[in-house]
């Protein structure tokens, strides 16, 4: 939990020395949408990994 505090920490340091408002807010958005794809990413993984899918057509 320490870790993730300082985590969030770090993140919001960041983004208040950021004075460009259209760069924070891109930035903001950039995060977000990674985040969003990897959770799809890792969804679609771990759906395949235990529904037996076939990763190799060999």
């Amino acid at each position: 939990m320490k870790t993730v505090l300082l985590f969030k920490e770090i993140y919001a340091d960041q983004f208040r020395s950021i004075k460009n408002y259209v760069l924070r807010n891109y930035f903001k958005i950039f995060t977000w949408f990674t985040m969003a794809m990897f959770a799809i990413v890792l969804y679609v993984f771990l759906y395949r990994l235990f529904t037996d899918f076939p990763f190799s057509n060999f």
